[in-house]
Order: C-alpha cells, then structure tokens, then sequence
C-alpha cells in the first residue's frame, strides 16, 4: 500500500469513528452487539482499544475471525471515552477476555488534557469492571509515538507515553494481570516508533500487526489458561 493512501485512510478512520451527538461512541458497534446478544455466539476475545485497535480489525479480519476475537477500536478515542463504553462493547458480550489498549488520544489531548494518573485511573477502571463480570483483563502498553500530526503542538510525548506505560506495568505486576509490551516491540532507541514499522510515527502499518499479534496470542494464552 503506498504511504499517501494509508495515511488518508487512517485520518477518515481515526476521525470518523464517533460524532458530537454520540461522544462516547455508543452507536458504533450498537447493531453488530445486538447481533451477537441474540445469537449468543460470544466472542472469547474482545479488542478495546482507538484507531489502532480500529485499523488492527481492518487490516487483518482474518486474525479476528478465525480465533473468534472481535474488535471495538474507535477512532480518536480517550481512555475516558473508552470507559464509558465498556459496559455495551465487552461486558454485554460476555467475553473471556479482554485486551485493554488506551492512551495514545490522552496523550494527543485529543479531548482536553488529561494527566497521565487519570489515564491509568481509567484503564484501572476497565479493569475492576472486567473483573466483577467474570472477564480476565489483560493490559497493552501504549504503542510509541514521538509527535502527532493532528496536533503537531503536543511535546514531549514520548517521554509521556514511556511514563504512562511504567505505571501501567506496575499496576499490572501488582494485581496479577498479564501485560502485552508492544512498545518494547515497536520502539526506536528514542521512544519513538521505528520508522520501517509506521508510516505516520504512531499507528502500525499493517503488517506491523503481525508482530503484535504474536505478542497479544501469548498474553491471551497465558491470561485465559
């Protein structure tokens, strides 16, 4: 895929994935849901998680399909954006599990500027609720991103998201929950993502999920058994 297309696709994805009379997101996946409610034909995986989590379900359905995972990234989403849909996009669904990816948008103050404890409470959050219902959580680090092109004025992110993802782990170490480290995978030696893997320096190209996708199956594995 040339480097132009992927870059448009991924602005009307990242951007396109919720409106001002629905914020949170709720209609998005609302029909899809129902679908699987009536069925009863539950996911054993759920994705939360923004673009990245949007476009993973994009590029590779078939991951998805043939380990009956089923992904509920929006595009632009905050971690508190996330939150609030988490009851109607994965508890609903009665998952085994599910696999926690925030932050990237609290970073981008994509909302308003969120201090990165609030972003940890809200994945935390995630957490506790997952686990009143029965589902194991498992959590991701943030993905790397030194600069965001939709809002070049943002500094230091890098150093933000490293911050962020410490506490993440040592919240996850504390409280028995498997941890997925994209980051470590993804990295260059300046917190930011390796160039040969993302075309826009925050959202993997597609064939980075690959690379992810061995590290989620382990975690998955080691979570559910």
């Amino acid at each position: 895929m040339k480097k132009a297309t992927f870059i448009i696709i991924f602005l009307i994805m990242t951007f396109s994935g919720f409106s001002q009379d629905d914020w949170f997101g709720f209609n998005r996946y609302k029909s899809d849901n129902e679908r699987i409610i009536v069925s009863m034909d539950f996911p054993e995986v759920v994705f939360m998680g923004n673009s990245i989590t949007d476009n993973w379900a994009y590029y590779h359905p078939d991951f998805f399909s043939s380990h009956n995972y089923c992904g509920r990234g929006i595009g632009g989403q905050t971690s508190a954006q996330m939150l609030m849909r988490f009851t109607s996009d994965v508890i609903d669904l009665h998952p085994k599990a599910v696999v926690i990816m925030a932050g990237t948008n609290d970073v981008a103050h994509n909302t308003y500027w969120v201090e990165p404890d609030r972003v940890v409470d809200n994945i935390v959050a995630m957490c506790h609720l997952a686990r009143a219902n029965g589902i194991v959580p498992i959590i991701s680090s943030i993905p790397p991103c030194a600069a965001f092109r939709w809002h070049p004025e943002i500094k230091n992110a890098a150093q933000t998201i490293v911050d962020i993802n410490k506490r993440l782990r040592a919240y996850a170490e504390a409280n028995n929950i498997v941890y997925v480290d994209y980051h470590a995978a993804l990295a260059d030696k300046q917190n930011g993502f390796l160039k040969q893997l993302s075309d826009d320096g925050c959202h993997p190209n597609p064939d980075t999920y690959y690379i992810m996708e061995e590290l989620v199956l382990k975690a998955i594995s080691e979570a559910v058994k």
